[in-house]
């Protein structure tokens, strides 16, 4: 591994059904809702009845002072379980989501393989790598903290059983 090549690890335990969790993540138009880091998705292709071959642009917003655009394709899906993509742009590699119930709640998982192609990362990565990481690491607690209300929200105010 190269100094401008990370894998980049996120774990998260929500207090909600699977279902629930992946009925967002496989939304991204929707991300911007709930989650402050991103600032926009434009779906390009929509790809098949999964998502698979959908492809999207990105904008994030970061802890640092820059944005980040690349485009993901999704490569793999296997449904209530995992969400695979192919980065381009600023970045590239391969984003996988991994949802697993777990008690009552839900485990997700985030693999990040990804390779900097932006100039001034790779130029800074050898030096700031503890800070693009600690960056990323925020970015993706900021979609914790979002997805979790979120999903609070929707049990609040779903309908009790009869």
């Amino acid at each position: 591994m190269t100094a401008t090549d990370f894998h980049l690890v996120t774990d998260w335990a929500l207090a909600a059904p699977a279902g629930a969790v992946w009925e967002a993540l496989t939304k991204p138009e929707d991300w911007p809702d709930w989650w402050p880091a991103v600032e926009r998705v434009e779906l390009v292709e929509p790809g098949d009845d999964d998502g698979v071959g959908g492809y999207r642009r990105f904008t994030w917003r970061t802890a640092l002072p820059y944005r980040m655009r690349f485009g993901m394709r999704v490569i793999r899906v296997e449904p209530m379980s995992v969400i695979e993509g192919w980065a381009d742009g600023e970045l590239s590699g391969v984003g996988r989501w991994t949802v697993t119930p777990y008690g009552a709640g839900t485990h997700v998982r985030y693999d990040w393989y990804v390779k900097l192609n932006s100039k001034w990362m790779r130029t800074l990565a050898p030096l700031l790598r503890p800070v693009f990481t600690w960056n990323h690491d925020r970015v993706m607690a900021w979609g914790y903290e979002g997805l979790a209300r979120k999903l609070a929200a929707e049990v609040a105010h779903a309908p009790s059983p009869a």
